[in-house]
This record gives structure tokens, sequence and C-alpha cells, in this order.
């Protein structure tokens, strides 16, 4: 088409609108905005690359404000927040409002300190789906035990979790299940499953998580262990029915140890003050003993003096003293054999008598002593025949 064609600068129906158009266009919507052609006046006039450039400068002006005004942000007093310039860092920054240069220059991270995250070994979603290669652990004793725990952990050093821990991971749970799992075979692979299943549970959750904290700390993750929970621990479902009985035969053991030392607690006192009453008799007896042997000795010792310096008296008191004794506890029976009389009476009902009544009489407490009994009546020449008898007999042992 020539340029001196008359539909030259004209616009068809269906074609689009020329560059002079739009530029007119947007000249009178600056000018309606700024308060031209205001109350029907006259017609706005042809803009101008000055106008133009003006409008230009307002816009990015208004632009870069708005760029600059994403920079701004809040760190809350639980939070802590991390600057970067092209993803190398900055600076943490705590509570408070702060400013970096907007994206893409700097960036930021806000990291939760107080937020409690949570990670499950040996079993996932609270138990329901357990994890056999995390959960069969060996014991110090070479058992096999299934452990179930938790973790509990937070961030308390936002920069060394962002760079050092989380590799992807927004809560870094693979880091700390992988270390939560390698502390807790260690502290059970050196404990007895006896202490683990009984009294050692809270003791074995303790050591787990002081040795979890050296390890991230070693590896500067800035994680801390908040707490771990051992929420299951038993033997394998495959030998569950034998150690059962293993427990009872321990329970077993503990209740007879504990019958032998109260049985032990009750009889070793009463041997004991037993031991001690014999003891104290034996002395006692002892000291009598002593004591009337040496009496015995003393006078022997008398006896012997007096029977130095008269023999034959002294033999004769010796035996009239002993007859006397022997004679005095015993029933007697004297017979005259010179009487002539052929005919030898014999009381036997009066000695009956005599014995049923010393028998009857006699009592534990007195077993040693002996029933004196009174002599039979005799007459004069039975008393004399006695007498004699005792004579001769002196004289036999005087020859």
């Amino acid at each position: 088409m020539a340029q001196n064609d008359p539909q030259w600068g004209k616009k068809g129906n269906d074609g689009p609108p020329d560059l002079d158009e739009l530029l007119r266009k947007f000249s009178q919507k600056l000018s309606g905005l700024f308060g031209g052609n205001k109350g029907g006046g006259n017609p706005l006039p042809e803009p101008s690359a000055k106008m133009f450039a003006g409008g230009a400068g307002l816009i990015a002006t208004l632009v870069l404000g708005v760029w600059a005004a994403t920079g701004f942000y809040v760190v809350d007093t639980r939070e802590q927040g991390v600057v970067l310039r092209f993803g190398k860092y900055v600076e943490t920054t705590g509570e408070g409002l702060h400013w970096h240069w907007p994206y893409p220059i700097e960036t930021r991270e806000i990291v939760s300190l107080t937020m409690v995250r949570n990670v499950e070994v040996g079993h996932r979603n609270s138990g329901r789906n357990k994890v056999p290669e995390e959960a069969l652990m060996v014991t110090g004793d070479q058992n096999i035990i299934d452990l179930q725990f938790s973790v509990q952990y937070n961030v308390k050093d936002a920069r060394a979790f962002l760079f050092n821990t989380r590799n992807g991971d927004p809560d870094a749970k693979d880091l700390v299940l992988q270390v939560a799992e390698s502390a807790i075979r260690e502290v059970v692979g050196k404990s007895p499953i006896d202490f683990i299943l009984n009294e050692g549970r809270a003791e074995i959750a303790d050591r787990a998580g002081n040795l979890m904290q050296q390890i991230l700390d070693r590896y500067q993750s800035g994680v801390m262990i908040v707490k771990v929970n051992m929420s299951n621990a038993q033997p394998p479902e495959q030998v569950q029915a034998a150690f059962d009985d293993a427990v009872k035969a321990g329970q077993d053991k503990d209740r007879l140890k504990s019958e032998g030392e109260a049985y032990a607690n009750d009889v070793i006192p009463k041997a004991r003050g037993l031991a001690a009453r014999l003891e104290e008799e034996a002395n006692a007896h002892r000291q009598r003993v002593v004591s009337q042997a040496e009496g015995d000795v003393s006078r022997f010792k008398q006896v012997l003096n007096e029977y130095s310096k008269a023999p034959q008296v002294m033999r004769d008191r010796m035996y009239l003293d002993t007859m006397q004794q022997i004679l005095s506890n015993s029933t007697k029976v004297l017979v005259d054999q010179k009487g002539g009389n052929n005919l030898l009476y014999l009381p036997l009902d009066k000695l009956m008598q005599l014995s049923g009544s010393a028998n009857a009489s006699a009592t534990p407490a007195a077993s040693g002593a002996e029933q004196t009994a009174r002599p039979v009546a005799v007459d004069s020449q039975q008393d004399g025949a006695g007498n004699r008898d005792i004579g001769r007999a002196r004289e036999r042992e005087s020859r």
C-alpha cells in the first residue's frame, strides 16, 4: 500500500490498533489520573516524549517500592531467621522486625525453635505398623528383643540445622532416625535382657538420649533431643511362650528365696538364743564342777592331815560314817544267827508298803533323792548281834 493512499494510518475493523492510538489512550488515562481534562475542557494535547518518560519513571518507582517492601519480615520470639544472599549464609536474626534485600538477591528462612518434632523407631503410626528391621535388636547377653520407641526433638541452632542437617528433609527426620537407631542398638547391646524388660527401661531411654545428643553435636546438626520414650519392650513373638516360662521360673525363684529368708530370720535368732543359753549353762556347770572338785580336794587334804596323825582312829571313823550313810538310806532287816529261833520272820508286807510309798512320793525335781526307810523294830538280841557283826568286820580289816 502506498503512503499517499487514503487508507494509510487507518485501521480496519479487524486489524490491530496502531502505536499512535495506543500512546494517545495511555496519555489520556494519565491525565485523568492526575486531574487533567476536568469539566469537559479542551482536548488533551498529543503526548510528548517527556510526559511518557515521567510516567514510566513513576511506574518504575512504584514497582521498586513494592519490590523493596517484600524484604521486610517479622521473627517471633520462638523463632530464628536466617538470611541468605544468593544462597550463601549472611546472618541469623532474632525476634522483631527485620529487612533484607528482596528476592532474588537475598532470601530468608524462618525456623521454629520450640516446635517439638517426633521420630518413631521400630514402628509407625503410633505402633500400628511394625518395622522389624528397626525393632529387633541383640542384647548384651546374646538375646533378641523387640523394642519400639519414639524420639522427640527440636532445633537449638537454626543455621546448623539448615546447612548441616536438612539436606532436602525439612525436619531432618532421616538423620535423627538413623542416629536414634544406632544409639539405642549400642546401649541395648551392653545391657542384659532382664534389665531392659524390667527395671531398666527408664535408664536405657536416658542413656540412649544422651548418646544421641553426643552424636548430633559431633555432626553439628543444631538438633536437641528433648525426650526418648520406650513404648514397648518384649521378646520376639516366636519365643514369647518360652520367655514367659522363664519369667515364671524367675518369679518362683524369687518367691522361694523370700520364703527361705523369712524362715532363716525366724530360726536363726532362736538358734542363737538357744546356743547362748546352752553356753551359759555349760559355763555354770563347769564352775560348779570345778568348785565341787576344789572343795573335795580341800576336804581330802584335811582328812589326809588327820589320818597321818592317827591312822587307826581315822579309819574307824571313816568306816562308821560310811556305814551310817549307807544304812540310814536303806531298809534293813537284822537277823540274829545265834538266837536259836528256827522260824525266820521277814516283814514283807511292810517292805512292800515302804517301797510303794517311796515310788509314789518321788518327783522329777527330787529324782536323785532316795526315800529314807524307817528301820524295822527288832529286839535287843538282834541289836547286839548286829553290833557284834560290825566289830568282827573291823577286826578283819585291822588284820
